[in-house]
């Protein structure tokens, strides 16, 4: 009888389907098009107000903006300054839904004399008509959700600036981004309060760094990504490029400097957001991966990945990343033939919960969103046309 009831216990164990269970993975489901929104060469980024798709560059020569709706509709456009060349290159909203585009004009019509060196960490366009040596007075533009133009705000510098991220609250507009000239290569961020008055500009390393991405924290100061090849703060370079996460008071005085490094190899920080969630780069040799972590408020990683894929990696909120993937994610049922983008969305605890990925033929990234509207929206370049894509359950 003991005998009997051990066999059958044994086999209870043996047949139950939760025993030694293989998880299953998740399904990576289609991201469907929105709309497209202009040309590679054209298109530095999108923001949405309301629900109005806008959409921010350079065309000849010129800084623009212009509004869409979900249909492609176009609502205005907008020249954004009169000089003979400007880059728009950054953007946000406000509240009420008014636009804030930060970019560069020249500091006069005409410029002569030897081009100092270029920066582009943003991969922002700069049209090949402009000389770039003119490029260095930082503008900021106002416009209304109806696109007019209600304000422009320009501070002066010594080199050519090249804005990447913009935070902005009540009591003003941070911005972020990296300057260069014949003996610097930086980043920086400067303050424009309520009133249009620019503060002096913090400038973050002096010869190799770069700054990417800004997000005030609810204690009122900013955190600042991006990478540098240099020290910093005290903190020397531990790999070839380190990426950097930079922590900055409102009076714009670094407070700490957290490196992130892989030995003999590069890392840069593409992205945070306002909960810590950071996306980036890691290549060793031919190496290539993106990486996504999740940072306490003290910048301490509570959980990370490693993820085969190249290029940029953009994250919004406390859940998503995007990115190009070109290799296999165990949790997933996912192996791509070529490079996708491909979204993935995290539970609260770390753990991938979704993931979405976009047509094939979409070579490169512009950024993400995530909308109250329209969900999640990957903005990718193929050849010929920027696009957005968004879940296909909404």
């Amino acid at each position: 009888m003991k005998r009997l009831i051990a066999l059958v216990v044994i086999g209870l164990l043996v047949f139950s389907p939760n025993a030694q269970a293989v998880p299953k993975k998740i399904t990576v489901n289609s991201l469907k098009l929105l709309t497209t929104v202009g040309l590679p060469s054209e298109v530095s980024g999108v923001v949405v107000s309301g629900k109005n798709l806008i959409v921010f560059g350079t065309q000849n020569s010129k800084a623009y903006a212009r509004a869409l709706n979900s249909t492609g509709t176009e609502l205005w456009k907008l020249q954004l300054d009169q000089s003979p060349a400007s880059i728009a290159t950054a953007a946000t909203v406000d509240s009420v839904g008014d636009i804030w585009i930060a970019g560069a004009t020249p500091l006069a019509a005409t410029s002569t004399g030897t081009q100092p060196p270029a920066i582009n960490p943003d991969n922002a366009l700069i049209p090949a008509t402009t000389f770039i040596g003119d490029l260095k007075a930082l503008t900021v533009w106002k416009v209304s959700s109806t696109g007019t133009l209600t304000a422009t705000y320009t501070s002066p510098t010594s080199n050519v600036i090249l804005p990447t991220s913009l935070a902005l609250d009540d009591s003003g507009l941070a911005i972020a981004g990296s300057i260069a000239g014949e003996k610097v290569n930086a980043g920086f961020i400067i303050f424009m309060n309520s009133a249009g008055l620019y503060s002096k500009t913090l400038q973050i390393g002096t010869a190799s760094t770069t700054i990417e991405a800004i997000t005030r924290n609810s204690d009122k100061t900013f955190t600042l990504v991006g990478s540098s090849s240099e020290t910093i703060a005290g903190k020397r370079l531990a790999g070839l490029t380190d990426g950097v996460i930079v922590k900055v008071t409102k009076s714009l005085k670094i407070t700490s400097m957290v490196r992130s490094s892989v030995s003999k190899g590069k890392r840069i920080w593409n992205s945070t957001s306002s909960s810590l969630l950071l996306g980036g780069e890691v290549v060793v040799g031919n190496k290539s991966e993106v990486a996504v972590t999740k940072f306490s408020s003290r910048y301490v990683p509570t959980w990370t990945y490693r993820f085969a894929g190249t290029g940029p990696a953009f994250t919004t909120g406390s859940t998503q990343v995007v990115f190009i993937s070109n290799g296999v994610i165990p949790q997933l049922a996912w192996n791509p033939k070529v490079p996708t983008a491909l979204l993935i969305t995290f539970n609260s605890k770390g753990a991938i919960s979704a993931a979405d990925s976009a047509p094939v033929g979409q070579r490169s990234l512009i950024g993400s969103l995530d909308s109250k509207d329209f969900g999640p929206m990957v903005i990718a370049s193929s050849a010929d046309l920027v696009s957005i894509f968004v879940r296909n359950s909404r």
